[in-house]
Formats: structure tokens, C-alpha cells, sequence
């Protein structure tokens, strides 16, 4: 993590935010992952908690990291609105993981969507991977180099073809690689077009 995108500055920022809500989940999570079985997940970088939330929602156990402890706490209060369980199911912890190489415990499922990596992509997918399970799913959801309209630093541009490259095939089974567009709404009520790196692959047994 850079200095100017460190702790303070993710703070600094959830802190302003006056959102009403935790927001919609990633459309390219629910579009993967719906047809998953539940198990046990990792949400790194987890934000407002959405995606942790709509896990949770469909009877995933989740532990929710982010640098942001108001982010975490807006996520936790959120959750808690929800009802049906779903707070239950989530552990919120304030940490870093981007950059982390060794995991206490593995997961059925690591997710991470579009996150400022504290090194390279290569570093954050490699640290990502580690935790994953055997017979598990990795799922990354990144903003891809050709739309740099969105992200705070370069390290958040990423193809999916180059973050599936560093996966080798005697471990991994690639089964998403690939350019996704989602629409995402604009100023005076005109939408636009965002393109995303979304990447999707199964840890062999």
C-alpha cells in the first residue's frame, strides 16, 4: 500500500461517505458464484460489506477484512438491519490482507474485488491464492487497464489473463478469464459503461 492510499487515507474517505446502504453486491460474484455450494469465505478488501453480505444471505460463513475500521463498522451495522442471520454469519476483522503471504486457515472461497494491492497484482493474487482450499474457488474482480476512469492507484488495473498466467495448471483449473462490462450510473441520471477483469478459478482437489 502506497502512502497516499494507506490506512488514513481509506478512513478518511468511508468517514465521508453518507451512503444509506451497504450497496448492491459485484453483479459478476452473484453471476459466478450463486451456483457455488456454501462453505467458508474470505472478503478481502470487503469495503461496506455487500458482497459479504450477500454471501452470508445464501448461508456462507465469512470473514470480511478491510484496512478500514469505519468501513467495517458501517458494514457491521448494515448487517445487522438485514436480520435472518446474517450478521451472525460474518466476522468482521480490520486488517491488510492484500500483501499477506502465510494464512492462519483456508476457505471454499477468497474473493477480492477491485482492491489497491499493497505490491503487485502478481503479489496480491499469489497471497489470495494461498488461501484457498482444496476443491476451493478464487474469485477476482478487478478494473481492467482499459478503462482507468475509476481506480486510485495503477496497481488496481489488471487484465485477467495476466493474473491467470501466474496459476499453473497442475493446481489450478482457470474457468473465467476474461473482459466484463457492468453499467453503473452517471451524472444527471446518464449511465456509463464500466469494464472489468474478472477472473475465476478452482483450486484441483
Amino acid at each position: 500500500m502506497t502512502e497516499e492510499f494507506d490506512r488514513a487515507f481509506w478512513e478518511e474517505r468511508y468517514r465521508r461517505h453518507r451512503g444509506s446502504g451497504a450497496g448492491e453486491p459485484n453483479p459478476h460474484l452473484v453471476a459466478e458464484v450463486g451456483e457455488l455450494a456454501p462453505g467458508s469465505a474470505l472478503d478481502v478488501g470487503c469495503g461496506e460489506g455487500a458482497e459479504a453480505m450477500w454471501l452470508a444471505s445464501r448461508g456462507w460463513r465469512v470473514t470480511a477484512t478491510d484496512i478500514a475500521a469505519s468501513a467495517l463498522e458501517r458494514a457491521r451495522r448494515h448487517a445487522e438491519i438485514l436480520g435472518d442471520g446474517v450478521a451472525d454469519r460474518i466476522e468482521w476483522v480490520r486488517t491488510d490482507l492484500t500483501g499477506k503471504s502465510a494464512w492462519e486457515r483456508c476457505f471454499d472461497l477468497v474473493t477480492a474485488h477491485y482492491v489497491h494491492p499493497a505490491g503487485s497484482p502478481e503479489e496480491m493474487l499469489a497471497s489470495l491464492a494461498a488461501a484457498v482450499a482444496p476443491g476451493g474457488t478464487l474469485f477476482v474482480v478487478g478494473h481492467h487497464p482499459s478503462d482507468q476512469r475509476h481506480a486510485s492507484s495503477a496497481e488496481a488495473y489488471v487484465a485477467a489473463e495476466r493474473l491467470a498466467a501466474e496459476l499453473t495448471p497442475e493446481r489450478w483449473e482457470v474457468v473465467v478469464a476474461e473482459t466484463r462490462s457492468r453499467p453503473a450510473g452517471g451524472h444527471h441520471g446518464h449511465g456509463t459503461t464500466l469494464w472489468d477483469s474478472v477472473l475465476r478459478a478452482r483450486r484441483r482437489a
